[in-house]
């Protein structure tokens, strides 16, 4: 988890060093099922059951960056399952003082209705863009485990992107662990990329995926000891044995401004819906 302060420091966020498409990787290999192989152990799944209005994911000042952190605002319910990046917070374009970056805003930018979580991110006729990250508290913390979730991008617009990602829970352990997918901006492919733990240049290991937003797709990450697996819809899309966390980190679903390309215009928005989040811990 990126605290304020630290992404303030360390420019933490996803993002750094990302450019350009980069070659696919595939595999016709099947997905391996977590819940099949005696060292993952089921420790969250929501299929987004409970509606929430928008406007209920507030006051998430509480304990941020901990498993105790939570939105005031939520039926407990929800509270319990699920923090958000407190308003005023800043995105990665906004620490780099781009010329249109954004702020996070869980109250107008999250809900939950249909049996999904709608994140819908906003720019009004002048100033910021109202970004969103939402975290599931109960894989916080792990080290190792598979992260999964199903989404789409039902609303493109130009500017808008995501890096689900996983955040080193101590940034002064190994402020270069690393780990995002999926990430790029919504109008163009999705990416895949692992940061070297010792590298301070932002270097990084990084497949491109022939897919686009705008469909459904289930996306997971498998993080074992020494190694590291991306997948796309059932089929391993990506691979690294030299850019592999070993200290905890946290699942931030963290959706922000571009940092390449076109800048949101004003009065646009662009939204992701999710139906389903699983995460396994590793023994």
């Amino acid at each position: 988890m990126i605290s304020l302060i630290a992404a303030a420091l360390l420019g933490a966020c996803a993002g750094p060093g990302h450019a350009g498409p980069l070659p696919a990787r595939r595999s016709s290999r099947p997905t391996p099922q977590p819940t099949g192989r005696p060292h993952w152990h089921l420790a969250f799944t929501d299929t987004f059951n409970t509606p929430v209005p928008e406007g209920a994911f507030s006051d998430c000042k509480h304990h941020v960056d901990t498993p105790a952190a939570y939105c005031g605002g939520l039926p407990t319910a929800v509270a319990t399952k699920w923090w958000a990046y407190p308003a005023g917070w800043p995105d990665t374009a906004t620490q780099r003082h781009y010329a249109v970056g954004g702020y996070y805003d869980p109250a107008t930018t999250l809900w939950i209705s249909g049996g999904q979580l709608h994140i819908r991110m906003w720019r009004g006729a002048t100033g910021p863009v109202h970004s969103a990250t939402i975290v599931p508290k109960r894989l916080m913390g792990l080290r190792y485990g598979a992260y999964e979730e199903r989404w789409r991008v039902s609303h493109i617009a130009a500017g808008y992107k995501s890096a689900h990602l996983l955040s080193p829970t101590d940034n002064d352990r190994c402020p270069n662990c690393e780990v995002d997918f999926p990430e790029g901006e919504w109008t163009g492919g999705i990416y895949a990329y692992a940061h070297h733990m010792n590298a301070a240049d932002g270097e990084q290991d990084g497949f491109g995926i022939h897919a686009t937003w705008g469909q459904w797709h289930t996306s997971r990450i498998e993080w074992t000891p020494g190694d590291l697996r991306f997948y796309l819809d059932g089929r391993l899309v990506g691979e690294s044995r030299t850019a592999v966390p070993d200290t905890p980190a946290d699942w931030d679903i963290q959706n922000e401004s571009a940092l390449n390309g076109r800048s949101p215009a004003p009065s646009s928005w662009a939204q992701m819906d999710i139906a389903r989040v699983r995460g396994w811990s590793w023994d």
